[in-house]
């Protein structure tokens, strides 16, 4: 088992960057496929991001594409969300989550493990 804490978020102005920090601990992130999910009130939970157990493979949501960059750094047991020319539509609570099948899904039920989210708000 995993568990997943996630940091970094805050209040940003459009077009400026934050980095969002998952650590893990229990199980190496090496184990794992990870992923960045996000959600707003009234919808469901979205797909951002995700990578492979060894940091190679990522690929991303359309909308974020260009813009926000998934990496990992296996020695720290970290993930990491660079998020660029941020836009108010990007203000959302940011979830990591650990896919141990490594599938790097892009469907909340590929992932077994949640952290309990960071709060993202871009004004505009």
């Amino acid at each position: 088992q995993v568990q997943l804490v996630e940091s970094g978020g805050g209040l940003v102005q459009a077009g400026g960057s934050l980095r969002l920090s998952c650590a893990a601990s229990g199980r190496t992130s090496s184990v794992y496929a990870m992923g960045w999910f996000r959600h707003t009130p009234g919808k469901e939970r979205e797909f951002v991001a995700a990578i492979s157990r060894s940091g190679i493979i990522t690929n991303y949501a359309d909308s974020v594409k260009g813009r926000f960059t998934i990496s990992k750094d296996n020695a720290k047991n970290t993930v990491y969300l660079q998020m660029n020319s941020l836009k108010a539509e990007d203000t959302a609570v940011y979830y990591c989550a650990a896919d141990r099948l490594g599938r790097q899904g892009q469907t909340y039920s590929d992932y077994d493990y949640w952290g309990q989210g960071t709060q993202v708000t871009v004004s505009s």
